[in-house]
């Protein structure tokens, strides 16, 4: 019986190359948007792997349950808070992602809203637009040279980040309670906790993933830590923030200032307190964009399906503890990346 993959959850139209792929390594594939049990039943229970572009329709504990054959779930992009993966562990079901589609983007997003918050740029723009001229009544006296970068998380987007920073030549620590001290020292990061993290930082950066334990990390005791001076980016999740509390530590400068891709709610009401504050910068959810994102997304999805296939480890996934139903090895040298994406 061929091994048969099941996109259940995407917006975009399928592109022709995807199905070619399947189709060269005789992969039974079926793209059906599946939003109700019966729909998920017909088209993914006999599924060996069952892929979510979209986080429009999350899976649940009660989904799993239809998907008989499922050893590996896929989801497109970095983040998995749309999936049971706790559940999906319990049931030897392997969680992979595609991170690398989305770091360079987000990596740069972040370091463009560093800029343009601490530079005060929006303001300048708007300024000079208005035909007010003054350049020292908007003065922008951030610099990031001698100033200290904390990184909260520190897995591929936020060593990209510390990696692009070091031209800027900051300070850079970060908290991330599994990556070795060592391992951060290599990339030229100094390990910290989380405490100190927010307590020394000049900026604090979040890129953590939204799990049950990060749900609202950054809270009233966090922001009443930081200095007064020093602004928050959130280029991650929005309910890994507690956003309530940072609009009162904005409101009653706790902090200087916010930059912010992600909210608790998207879109956000129109009357979310946020717009009315002149310390903040805002973008809808795009950072992970570039001129490459949607091939590169469609693209590492199927490379991890035709790994599943061939008994391959994926090339990234996020519940190393589980048992696989596949057996699974490690991908031989030879089957780099670029030569498996030539083939795509």
């Amino acid at each position: 019986m061929a091994f048969k993959v099941a996109l259940i959850a995407y917006e975009a139209e399928v592109p022709g190359f995807v199905r070619e792929a399947f189709e060269r390594e005789g992969i039974d594939f079926v793209a059906q948007r599946c939003r109700t049990n019966e729909e998920l039943k017909q088209y993914a229970a006999d599924a060996d792997a069952v892929w979510m572009f979209s986080a429009k329709h999350p899976l649940t504990a009660e989904n799993l349950a239809i998907l008989e054959r499922c050893g590996a779930i896929i989801r497109t992009g970095s983040g998995t808070d749309n999936v049971p993966v706790e559940e999906a562990t319990r049931r030897r079901i392997v969680v992979a992602n595609t991170p690398d589609g989305v770091n360079m983007g987000v990596s740069d997003h972040t370091i463009g809203l560093i800029l343009a918050l601490g530079r005060k740029i929006l303001q300048q723009d708007a300024a000079v637009r208005s035909g007010h001229w003054v350049p020292f009544e908007i003065f922008p006296d951030f610099q990031l040279a001698g100033r200290t970068v904390g990184l909260v998380s520190f897995g591929r987007i936020a060593r990209a980040v510390a990696r692009k920073l070091a031209g800027f030549e900051p300070k850079v620590l970060a908290f991330d309670p599994f990556v070795p001290s060592e391992e951060m020292a290599k990339a030229g990061v100094q390990s910290a906790s989380f405490e100190q993290v927010c307590r020394e930082s000049d900026v604090v950066s979040v890129h953590c993933p939204l799990t049950s334990s990060t749900r609202h990390l950054m809270g009233e005791p966090q922001f009443r830590l930081m200095k007064r001076s020093a602004l928050f980016i959130n280029t991650s999740r929005g309910p890994v923030v507690d956003e309530p509390a940072l609009i009162k530590a904005l409101t009653e400068g706790w902090i200087a200032g916010a930059a912010l891709d992600v909210l608790e709610q998207e879109p956000p009401s129109k009357d979310n307190p946020l717009f009315r504050l002149q310390n903040v910068v805002l973008t809808p959810h795009t950072a992970g964009f570039s001129a490459s994102f949607w091939h590169d997304m469609w693209t590492l999805a199927v490379e991890a399906a035709i790994d599943f296939s061939r008994g391959y480890w994926p090339r990234s996934y996020v519940n190393p503890s589980v048992q696989p139903r596949f057996n699974l090895s490690p991908r031989p040298q030879a089957e780099a990346r670029a030569q498996l994406s030539s083939r795509i």
